[in-house]
């Protein structure tokens, strides 16, 4: 787990614990160097840290391009590399390299996407299955405010780890219980795997007055979770202002949840 965070990052004593910087999860076959990265939030600087001074040879998969998954790009010593070799998949929406380059290029960042050192290239993703970096990847589209936004399920044909960092499932109504509804597409992309990560961005009583954010209630997530028999959920896209108290006492108060239920933590290894 590179960032955990949601919106935008969240430095300071109070959030030392779980971390501070946004969504980045690396991926990894067996004792290999992650070749597979889930969004490319702040945490992405993290990674070139995990790759012992070699440049990064991979992929790296966009849920959707907000800011906090987004901004980690120019700033990946790894990637930003002579030696690099970056594919970077996002959901199709128009020209994929002329949609990054509205948040990165003047006058808001100094350089284009084009001018990362190494060798760079921008596809445009549907949904369904694909093959990338020797992992199985279905992408199916999920709600959430403000543009196209996937979530992903990764195999390496024994292991599954399925990524929701931001939904919304109010967007398609309230379900049964005023949280969202239970749809098909998430279903399809968490059923039965071993780790689901997942948007557990507010509690129950600020999403009350958050419904219409684009993101889920904690109880969303560990109902979810059960109702697609995952083994274990990580809630994910922590409120920036969620401290690493509150972040504990939320975990304690899921303890005794009919599935696992922990907090996704900064430079959290998980070994499936």
């Amino acid at each position: 787990m590179c960032g955990v965070r949601g919106s935008t990052p969240a430095p300071g004593p109070e959030f030392v614990r779980y971390g501070g910087n946004t969504s980045c999860v690396a991926v990894a076959a067996d004792n290999d160097l992650p070749s597979l990265v889930l969004d490319a939030g702040t945490g992405l600087q993290r990674l070139s840290r995990l790759m012992s001074g070699q440049p990064f040879r991979g992929s790296v998969l966009i849920g959707h391009l907000h800011w906090d998954h987004t901004h980690g790009i120019p700033f990946f010593p790894a990637g930003d590399n002579p030696g690099s070799k970056v594919t970077v998949y996002m959901p199709q929406q128009g020209d994929p390299e002329a949609v990054l380059e509205r948040a990165i290029s003047p006058p808001h960042f100094p350089i284009t996407p084009k001018e990362l050192r190494g060798e760079w290239s921008f596809h445009g993703l549907d949904e369904g299955e694909h093959e990338i970096e020797g992992f199985r990847v279905l992408a199916r589209e999920i709600p959430h405010k403000g543009g196209r936004t996937f979530g992903y399920r990764v195999s390496d044909g024994a292991r599954t780890m399925t990524y929701m960092s931001d939904h919304s499932p109010t967007s398609l109504g309230d379900g049964p219980d005023g949280l969202g509804e239970y749809h098909e597409a998430a279903l399809a992309l968490a059923r039965d795997a071993d780790v689901l990560i997942h948007d557990a961005q507010y509690t129950p009583e600020e999403f009350t007055i958050k419904r219409n954010f684009g993101h889920s209630a904690i109880d969303y997530a560990v109902t979810f979770a059960r109702i697609a028999g995952v083994g274990r959920l990580l809630l994910f896209h922590h409120d920036p202002a969620r401290t690493d108290d509150q972040l504990d006492a939320i975990v304690s108060h899921y303890r005794k949840a009919p599935v696992r239920v922990d907090a996704a933590t900064e430079g959290m290894v998980l070994e499936l």
